[in-house]
């Protein structure tokens, strides 16, 4: 076998090495008298690897497919609290025409509660009323709940939306790229067989030849 290694220096973005394609297979195992099976079995162990890195990105590709969806209902009722609790306060700077008892009016509307619905599991929900606030919890994983100011919560959540939709696009790019190498190594695979069976063919050939002569 030659000194040509599987994986060259080219890799994806994430560090993912590219896998040659093996156009001369005589001459990545060194001679026509070379052994493949040492390269056979490094071509396996290649595509072991590809597989195993496929399927930890899949798994993180479907968690951060069920995790996007929940940070922007989040994110929409939040930002659906700040504007209702805002609301009055940009129509009394847009209309500074209103007299006080208008004014009054408003804001004693503005403190009205909200009745909604919250989600105890998948299939229960509890009704209940939303007083006026600009504090709201959230849920930050491992058990763990923090109290964010409104403005701050938003900030925090567009924030991690953006870092999990950017990381979605990238496993989903790695993917792609790896099913590329796993092809390759996949014909690689195939090539070097099909090339050793045809010099045994050959070998056996000269033999009868030579038997018959």
């Amino acid at each position: 076998m030659s000194s040509v290694s599987i994986f060259g220096e080219e890799k994806n973005p994430r560090g993912i090495p590219k896998a040659p394609f093996i156009a001369n297979v005589e001459g990545y195992v060194g001679s026509p008298d070379s052994d493949v099976e040492g390269p056979l079995k490094n071509f396996q162990d290649a595509i072991a690897k590809y597989r195993y890195m496929d399927a930890n990105l899949t798994q993180r590709r479907t968690g951060l497919e069920d995790k996007i969806p929940d940070i922007k209902k989040t994110l929409h009722m939040i930002e659906f609290l700040q504007e209702r609790r805002e609301g009055k306060k940009k129509a009394d700077e847009d209309e500074e025409d209103l007299d006080s008892d208008e004014e009054v009016e408003e804001s004693e509307g503005g403190k009205k509660p909200l009745t909604t619905t919250f989600e105890l599991n998948d299939t229960l929900y509890a009704e209940a009323q939303l007083e006026d606030t600009d504090t709201v919890y959230l849920w930050l994983g491992a058990n763990v709940m923090l109290s964010y100011k409104i403005p701050a919560a938003i900030s925090l959540l567009r924030s991690k939306l953006d870092a999990a939709e950017a990381s979605l696009k990238a496993t989903i790019e790695d993917l792609e790229f790896l099913r590329e190498q796993l092809t390759v190594m996949e014909v690689n695979t195939a090539r070097m067989y099909n090339w050793d069976v045809k010099r045994r063919r050959e070998r056996s050939a000269v033999e009868a030849s030579e038997k018959k002569g």
